[in-house]
């Protein structure tokens, strides 16, 4: 298959939709998440991001990238309102109504009930989770970082609160995630199932890299 190779005066010239499907794609996989947060008034919304990324583990904060707000951004109100709210993995079984949040419903409007999917609340947070998401994370709102170059905002939550199967959980702490069944994304519109290929261990000078269960299974041993 021949290379094609795209320019900045290629970039100026794409049509709108097909620069922003390139664009969004171009990246790689990138997690897909639900985001559940509650106004003061208890009004419940859900969000789908494809933002959300590690920032540390001690303390442990997670970040996602928010579109300006030059227009009512629901998710985000809420947030600032409440200072809680919840990332949600998305399986295969919900993709078509985790999808659906992407549209554009107004304030009164509540997308767990347009979209059929149920929310759970826990007694250590103010914002719902989604009750058929294997993958629950609750956060406490840390941070906003205003993006100049495009005006885009992150936000930085505290991890406060974790619910998933036990099963994917390791003995090291790693988190199977193809095994809790999370879905990964590409661009706007594209959900996929993943498959491990290897965990390695850690690299070091000098030493020869080992895939990780062969290594524990000899240990054991």
């Amino acid at each position: 298959m021949e290379d094609k190779r795209f320019t900045s005066v290629d970039f100026v010239n794409m049509e709108r939709r097909f620069r922003a499907h390139f664009f969004n794609s171009l990246s790689g996989f990138k997690s897909v998440n639900l985001c559940g947060t509650e106004d003061k008034k208890g009004k419940s919304n859900l969000a789908i991001l494809n933002s959300v990324f590690h920032l540390g583990s001690n303390p442990p904060l997670m970040g996602m990238i928010m579109r300006p707000a030059t227009v009512p951004r629901h998710t985000l109100s809420n947030i600032i309102e409440q200072d809680h709210y919840t990332f949600n993995h998305i399986n295969k079984e919900i993709i078509h109504e985790a999808h659906q949040t992407s549209a554009k419903y107004t304030r009164t409007q509540d997308e767990f009930e347009m979209v059929g999917l149920t929310p759970y609340y826990s007694d250590n947070l103010r914002a719902p989770y989604v009750l058929e998401s294997k993958v629950k994370i609750g956060l406490k709102f840390r941070e906003r970082v205003n993006i100049a170059s495009n005006h885009t905002i992150l936000i930085v939550g505290e991890v406060v609160e974790v619910i998933l199967p036990s099963g994917a959980v390791g003995l090291d702490g790693f988190v199977d995630l193809q095994e809790a069944g999370t879905l990964t994304g590409s661009g706007l519109d594209a959900y996929l199932e993943t498959k491990k290929v290897a965990r390695l261990s850690y690299a070091r000078p000098y030493e020869e890299i080992k895939e990780i269960e062969a290594f524990m299974s000899m240990m054991k041993e």
